[in-house]
C-alpha cells in the first residue's frame, strides 16, 4: 500500500501511490482535501534552459532544474478524491474540467496582486475548483511562478509547481476550522502540510516521489519546531 509512514505530531505522511493509500480511507474521513494534482501537462522541469525576458532575469537571475513530477504525463481523474471530504479544492481544475461533476465553484488566484506592468514568464492567474458552491473569491498573492517563492528567493524553491504557503493558508483559514483534518494526496514539497501546522489543523499527506517526500518531511518538521519557539 505504501513504502513508508511518518508521524510528526498531528501530521501523518505516507510515501506511496495515493490511490493505494486512499483505499483504506473511508468516504468523508477527512474535513477537506486541498491539493495541486498533476494534470497531464508533462511539465518540462529543466527550467534553466527556459529563456526569460531581460527584465525578468534582472529581477530573478537564478533558475533551477527539478525532478519530473510523477503522473504528469497522463490526464488527471479527480473521481477518487471527491468523496473523501465535504470540502475539496483542486488547483488546475480548468485542465480537467470535463472530468469534474456539475455544480461547484471556482476560486481565482491572482498572481499579480496589483503589480503593474511586468513581463511574466508564466500565467498571471490560476484557477482552483471547489466541490461546494461557494461565493466567487479571489486569492491575492503575488507570485513569480518558476522565478521565486514567498520571499521571491528562487534558492528556497524546492519543487517545480510549488505553491506559496500563504495561498494554502488562505484556503485553510477560509473554509476549515482549527482541529480539522486536511488531506493532500499529492503532497509534493509539503506546502499544504506547513500551512496546516501554522493554522492548527491536522494533516495527512501522500507523496509518491521519495525525494520530494523527504523534502516535505523536513519542511513540516521545521515548521512544527518553529511553532514551538517561545514568543
Amino acid at each position: 500500500m505504501y513504502q513508508n509512514k511518518v508521524v510528526l505530531g498531528d501530521c501523518v505522511l505516507y510515501l506511496g501511490d495515493c490511490l493505494a493509500v486512499m483505499k483504506d480511507m473511508p468516504d468523508k474521513s477527512v474535513d477537506a482535501v486541498i491539493t495541486d494534482p498533476p494534470y497531464g501537462m508533462n511539465l518540462d522541469t529543466k527550467f534553466s534552459k527556459r529563456p526569460l525576458s531581460k527584465r525578468a532575469m534582472d529581477k530573478h537571475p537564478v533558475q533551477r532544474d527539478y525532478e519530473p513530477v510523477i503522473g504528469d504525463d497522463a490526464k488527471f481523474d479527480p473521481a477518487p478524491l471527491l468523496n473523501k471530504a465535504k470540502e475539496v479544492f483542486l488547483f488546475g481544475g480548468d485542465y480537467f474540467a470535463d472530468s469534474l461533476p456539475s455544480g461547484g465553484s471556482w476560486i481565482v488566484w491572482d498572481k499579480r496582486d496589483g503589480l503593474g506592468d511586468f513581463d511574466y514568464s508564466s500565467s498571471e492567474f490560476e484557477l482552483c475548483w471547489s466541490k461546494q458552491k461557494h461565493h466567487r473569491k479571489i486569492i491575492r498573492q503575488r507570485w513569480f511562478g518558476l522565478c521565486g517563492t514567498e520571499s521571491q528567493d528562487v534558492k528556497k524553491r524546492v519543487h517545480p509547481t510549488q505553491k506559496p504557503i500563504q495561498v494554502m493558508k488562505w484556503l485553510i483559514e477560509n473554509y476549515t476550522h482549527e482541529g480539522d483534518t486536511i488531506l493532500d494526496p499529492f503532497m509534493g514539497s509539503g506546502t499544504t502540510g506547513v500551512a496546516c501546522v501554522q493554522t492548527g489543523r491536522n494533516f495527512i499527506g501522500i507523496e509518491i516521489d521519495a525525494g520530494y517526500f523527504k523534502i516535505a518531511e523536513k519542511r513540516i518538521h521545521d515548521a512544527q519546531q518553529q511553532m514551538r519557539l517561545p514568543i
